[in-house]
């Protein structure tokens, strides 16, 4: 799924850590070096993307809103989309860089990427950092638990009502940022790493609950049913998300999102987001001025 999230995020189930050096290229085409945009910032990136043949991504991996394949193929509702709009700008593909949710603005402001399109949820503090494109998808959280929500957690409310409930979050997550927000003190969140160790936490008793976007918890309960998902919490903010740039880049925002709009009339677009289990008619109307108010 949303301070760094995603959903904002599994979020990250599989996401690879990336260091000062960055750790690894995925995309459907091959790999490429990272100093190969290095110094789009400087100029056009619109005009250096069309050249190179490709824009820089950072993505994590956390279904269904970004997917690494084993063949290293980049996909997800996010990605996409935005190859979509890219191909209608003349840009040929995109090559993903996995990272964690904590890293992806600090990098793109050090040019270690040209774009984020990961599901990173949006609220103030982030953009205050970012230029974001108008909203590709709108979310909603839910709690993963164990079978039969024994505690009956069902709300944020829930939690700042009994400080026995330890909930688990991704640290620079939306959700933290949720807790944060409705004044959850650190003792009762437990920090994971990924999706999947969230619900490994809640399975070992570790946490009662875990705060994670509901498609991305839904995704996990595909593959294991040793837990079960809430409905979306009612008392969560709603958020969303869209590409965001460097503000420097305002030039190629702009541009983006003239096509993005065009595309948004298009069959292409809702079947892309039908196809990762988003409905598009939540996207009609919402703008990312409206989701840049959410707090945190």
């Amino acid at each position: 799924m949303m301070n760094i999230s995603r959903r904002d995020a599994l979020r990250t189930a599989g996401v690879a850590a990336v260091g000062a050096a960055l750790a690894g290229w995925a995309s459907g085409c091959s790999s490429v070096p990272v100093g190969g945009a290095a110094n789009a910032a400087a100029g056009n990136l619109l005009e250096t993307a069309k050249a190179q043949g490709f824009l820089r991504v950072a993505i994590a991996n956390e279904p269904p809103y970004t997917q690494v394949s084993a063949d290293g193929v980049v996909s997800g509702c996010e990605p996409d989309v935005l190859r979509a709009v890219c191909k209608r700008l003349g840009i040929a593909d995109i090559q993903g860089i996995v990272t964690p949710y904590g890293s992806m603005i600090p990098g793109l402001n050090a040019n270690r990427w040209d774009v984020i399109a990961a599901g990173l949820f949006m609220k103030q503090s982030r953009c205050s950092q970012v230029a974001y494109s108008e909203p590709v998808i709108v979310s909603t959280e839910s709690y993963a638990t164990p079978k039969g929500n024994p505690k009956g957690i069902t709300s944020i409310a829930a939690i700042t009502a009994d400080p026995s409930l330890r909930i688990a979050v991704l640290p620079g997550g939306f959700e933290e940022g949720i807790l944060k927000t409705a004044n959850v003190p650190e003792s009762q969140q437990v920090k994971v790493t990924d999706g999947r160790s969230g619900i490994e936490a809640v399975k070992a008793n570790r946490a009662d609950a875990f705060l994670l976007p509901s498609l991305s918890l839904r995704a996990l309960a595909k593959d294991d049913a040793g837990f079960e998902v809430t409905e979306a919490l009612k008392d969560a903010p709603r958020t969303g998300s869209g590409a965001a740039f460097r503000t420097a880049d305002s030039s190629f925002q702009e541009a983006y999102n003239k096509e993005l709009a065009a595309f948004k009339k298009t069959p292409e677009f809702g079947q892309i987001l039908t196809k990762w289990g988003f409905d598009p008619a939540v996207v009609e109307g919402v703008t990312a001025q409206e989701l840049c108010q959410t707090a945190g």
